[in-house]
């Protein structure tokens, strides 16, 4: 497929058939839920354009009575320009539902916002409720850490394990975990998402988990289910992102 055609089939992939609301300005952790982003890489230079388009087409959009609730970030780190957007699905069959108002603002998708875009990639994936943050949590920052896995029950063990001791520690779970329902062999097998309100709230001190894990099990126990989730793991990455309020729609939030 032409990369020209690709990009246009994900950007209205993107702006037609997902419904619904994944990751706020506050997330809710224990509803279930489709996870759906779209990694966009804009054009060098062309960051206030792509910004504008997504402003002519959110402006549009409303006036013509969507429904559909979204959010955008920017990423803060890594190689080039990445913008994300992202909603929720309570089920698959969202992906069947038409959306009247966004065919009425199709136009600008391909004047204002498909010439900016270098590449995009789709994602769908699952939220995991049982070991993710069960409280809400303001997310004007977040920072969220990938993860590429070999072996799925030890890695899901540990994280289980590791997940108990940090409630038990500090009152509740410190992230919203994640596991991506299929992909390219580049794709992540699960994440985990970190809130912060801003920037500075990166700066207050807390143990790390290994520091938390050692404190509840000691320094020999901690050291092999260091080595175990290690071994369970074939490669770990990390990005910081700060959601636009301008680009996103999440009213009540």
């Amino acid at each position: 497929m032409k990369l020209k055609q690709k990009m246009f089939r994900m950007t209205m992939t993107l702006v037609f058939l997902f419904a619904g609301l994944i990751i706020t300005n506050v997330v809710q952790a224990q509803e279930s839920f489709i996870l759906s982003t779209t990694e966009f890489t804009i054009k060098k230079g062309h960051e206030r354009l792509f910004e504008n388009g997504v402003k002519a087409w959110k402006s549009c959009y409303l006036e013509n009575g969507g429904e559909w609730t979204w959010t955008m970030w920017r990423r803060y780190n890594g190689e080039g320009s990445v913008y994300v957007i992202s909603s929720r699905m309570a089920n698959w069959a969202e992906l069947d539902n038409d959306d009247e108002a966004g065919k009425e603002c199709r136009q600008i998708i391909y004047d204002q916002i498909i010439p900016h875009i270098e590449k995009t990639v789709d994602m769908f994936s699952k939220n995991i409720p049982e070991i993710s943050k069960a409280a809400d949590s303001e997310m004007g920052v977040i920072w969220v850490t990938f993860f590429q896995v070999e072996n799925s029950s030890v890695f899901r063990e540990t994280v289980d394990e590791i997940s108990n001791i940090i409630a038990e520690a500090e009152g509740d779970k410190r992230g919203y975990w994640y596991s991506v329902n299929g992909g390219g062999p580049e794709s992540p097998d699960y994440f985990v998402t970190v809130p912060f309100e801003n920037f500075a709230a990166l700066d207050v001190e807390r143990d790390g988990v290994w520091k938390m894990v050692e404190n509840a099990k000691g320094k020999d126990a901690t050291d092999k289910m260091r080595a175990k989730f290690r071994d369970s793991v074939s490669d770990i990455w990390a990005y910081m992102y700060k959601m636009l309020d301008e680009l996103s729609h999440n009213p009540g939030n």
